[in-house]
């Protein structure tokens, strides 16, 4: 009886998931949950969620905030992080945590939003303050879809900071999943249903500070040539800062991977992590510039390092299951959702 029940309910859900995105078709946008609904219930086992956050570090006597580290498309946490941020962070005894999406984050970006959302809760908890959030690419963007839907994190939440981040898809990608390609893929075009949602009614809240780092060489997430560009963030409440690394080193040309241990993006991270609000560039120094390499990156293994991050990300998202569409919005993004 209980399987019978449980799968009546999954049929009950993809019904209602059904409806709703039959009625978005024919009658354009959906009517968007309020951005002070209480979110649902996270789908995920808490044994996977657990799993997948691995800390470092006394997050609650430390002299700083932790830090949550989290990955891009394609990758994970020691391909993105091990032989950059990690060391830089360690070097200083400052306490970090990493969170490993699903997929190396190539699925459905709805569910890791729920990793993301397990990440904020537990480490506040155990912090007992407000934690800070850097990522790269997909990873400076899905944490706002936590902050979106699961309103309670964002009073957990002091510092955003996204490396070339995702915030309003990519246009290079709006023609890259024909005639199929990964789920987090499919919602980060720039027409992506994800895409609309995860910006609705206000992309920033009070009380956060948002520091968008990108570069104008982005080839990745397009365009980027400007603030108006798809990284950055505009409104809603929050302390923002969008900053390109040219307007630091105009002659910085680092495209999107090289993010992830930039020397001159690391300086603009570091100043919003260790002042009150967003990212200054004024306060930093020319010397920064003189540094393409961040802390912690090993110049000696560099080459390698960088090259089998860049060709794990290939591989795994040359292997990862392709779908021919995208993945529906979930119930919980709509107003009308039970």
């Amino acid at each position: 009886m209980r399987a019978k029940s449980i799968a009546a309910v999954g049929l009950v859900m993809t019904m209602l998931t059904a409806t709703t995105m039959a009625a978005s078709a024919a009658f354009g946008p959906p009517d968007y949950t309020p951005v002070n609904r209480p979110g649902p219930p996270l789908s995920v086992p808490v044994s996977l969620l657990s799993q997948a956050l691995v800390c470092t570090g006394d997050l609650r006597h430390a002299a700083r905030p932790p830090i949550l580290l989290v990955p891009g498309t394609g990758s994970n946490p020691k391909d993105n992080f091990s032989w950059n941020w990690e060391r830089a962070l360690l070097a200083q005894a400052w306490p970090f945590c990493t969170i490993e999406l699903p997929g190396s984050a190539l699925a459905d970006i709805q569910v890791a939003g729920e990793y993301v959302t397990y990440a904020i809760r537990t480490m506040h908890a155990q912090a007992h303050r407000r934690v800070d959030i850097l990522g790269h690419s997909q990873g400076g963007m899905v944490p706002r879809w936590a902050l979106r839907f699961w309103p309670d994190t964002r009073g957990m939440v002091d510092d955003l900071v996204g490396l070339a981040p995702s915030n309003h898809g990519s246009a290079a990608g709006d023609f890259a999943c024909t005639p199929s390609c990964s789920p987090a893929y499919w919602q980060q075009r720039s027409e992506a249903n994800f895409i609309a949602a995860l910006n609705s009614r206000q992309e920033t809240f009070t009380g956060i500070s948002y520091t968008v780092i990108y570069t104008h060489s982005d080839w990745v997430v397009t365009p980027n040539l400007d603030s108006t560009g798809s990284s950055s963030l505009h409104g809603g409440g929050g302390a923002i800062t969008n900053v390109a690394i040219q307007d630091v080193c105009p002659l910085d040309l680092t495209e999107h991977l090289g993010m992830a241990y930039d020397g001159p993006a690391y300086a603009i991270a570091i100043d919003a992590l260790t002042h009150p609000g967003p990212a200054n560039p004024s306060r930093l120094p020319a010397s920064v510039c003189l540094f393409p390499l961040m802390p912690g990156v090993n110049p000696v293994t560099f080459p390698v390092d960088s090259s089998t991050a860049a060709a794990h990300l290939a591989l795994a998202t040359a292997t990862y299951p392709r779908v021919s569409a995208e993945p529906p919005l979930a119930c919980y993004v709509t107003a009308t959702c039970p």
